[in-house]
């Protein structure tokens, strides 16, 4: 029964790609040959109409004598023979003019028609293809859920929809892990900050090395925690969680977080400029958008030369602002600042020590910076030190009038 049901199943063969094109570009060439043919046959069939109606009738047989008139009947059919010859001659020269001039027609609609076609037929590809360059991190999950027949064309479409639901769900695996973990260890780090406090506010002299070992146990915890807190901001931006989303002076922060660090700024001896009073409206978080502009400006301020100098400057767009900050000091490989937004990346000077950061800083700039539709460009200046644009959209309908673009 089984091998009855086999048998006796029409076959029907799948609607591939390669069918498609084999049946298209066949029924072109098939089409092309039978106008190629159609044209001949009538320029044979016309000029073979035009030769036999300008043959002349046979004469009437007068009163000659039958020598003179096979002569003559001789001299007739050598005569239809030139002319035969002559004709056929002329034929061929124009059945192969207008066999070249079919040709000549029928490839150039062939190409043309095969053209667009082909266009309607990869069009599924182009836009698998744009969907690959468009779709990023922050925007996996997008996705083609592409339509049509059951084709190789649907099955790379699937194929590409299913691999960006791999990508998606790895990515807030690994965002869930950093935010959980991070979280779950505060815990530990604040039993031992308790119990590194109760053992030094015990009664009576204290050995000097205590004292040292338990200042430097207190700096290493403000460092894992700073690390932790850190990767918290990082693991909420990614995730979109952006709280008291609200219309934000861009420019009113910029002044604060230099003034809040004037101290640092002075004990280190570096000069600062600020420049740019311009309206800067903003759409979202205070409180993300505030840690943006004072992780840019703890840059500028630790990876600075001695009494070097900081610029930082403001600029008002028709439908963006721009916050410019630049710092002194060596000169900068462009390959290397340019990994400077991923988290845990550091210059070649900066990757040994504890004092100079725990490379999250402008990875945290550059996810707020995106979650709030804006950008982080990291240029390292050719006279020396490093140069810092956030460029954000600015509210619709707040710009004021008469900034330049």
């Amino acid at each position: 029964m089984q091998m009855a049901g086999l048998v006796l199943r029409p076959f029907r063969p799948r609607g591939t790609v390669r069918l498609r094109m084999t049946v298209l570009y066949g029924g072109l060439f098939l089409l092309s040959g039978a106008a190629l043919l159609a044209i001949a046959s009538g320029l044979v069939v016309g000029h073979s109409s035009t030769a036999a109606a300008q043959r002349p009738a046979p004469g009437r047989v007068n009163a000659e004598t039958a020598l003179a008139q096979a002569q003559k009947q001789i001299g007739e059919l050598q005569a239809e023979l030139a002319q035969a010859s002559s004709n056929r001659t002329n034929l061929s020269h124009d059945l192969l003019v207008a066999s070249l001039i079919a040709l000549g027609i029928m490839v150039a609609i062939s190409v043309l028609l095969g053209w667009v076609f082909a266009s309607r037929s990869l069009r599924p590809l182009r836009l698998i293809t744009a969907t690959a360059r468009r779709i990023s991190e922050d925007n996996l999950h997008e996705r083609l859920a592409l339509d049509g027949p059951a084709d190789e064309l649907k099955d790379l479409a699937d194929t590409f929809d299913a691999l960006l639901e791999r990508l998606e769900a790895a990515f807030a695996a690994q965002r869930r892990f950093v935010a959980n973990a991070s979280h779950e260890l505060r815990t530990p780090l604040a039993t031992m900050r308790a119990s590194l406090d109760v053992a030094m506010a015990k009664p009576g002299p204290l050995p000097p090395q205590t004292v040292v070992l338990a200042d430097r146990l207190r700096g290493e915890l403000d460092r894992v925690d700073e690390l932790l807190a850190g990767l918290l901001a990082l693991a909420r931006v990614q995730h979109g969680a952006l709280p008291n989303h609200d219309v934000v002076a861009l420019n009113g922060i910029v002044a604060d977080a230099v003034r809040v660090r004037s101290a640092a700024i002075e004990a280190a001896g570096l000069s600062v400029r600020l420049a740019g009073d311009a309206l800067m409206p903003v759409a979202g978080s205070d409180v993300m958008l505030r840690r943006m502009v004072d992780n840019v400006i703890e840059n500028a301020i630790v990876h600075n030369q001695p009494h070097g100098w900081v610029a930082v400057a403001t600029w008002t767009g028709r439908d963006s602002c721009r916050i410019v900050v630049e710092n002194g000091g060596r000169v900068l490989d462009q390959a290397e600042v340019s990994q400077l937004a991923q988290p845990f990346r550091r210059l070649g000077a900066d990757r040994v020590g504890s004092d100079r950061g725990s490379g999250l800083g402008l990875s945290i700039v550059s996810a707020i910076a995106a979650a709030h539709a804006g950008s982080l460009d990291l240029l390292a200046r050719p006279e020396g030190g490093l140069r810092v644009v956030i460029t954000l959209p600015l509210v619709a309908g707040l710009v004021p009038t008469g900034l330049a673009t």
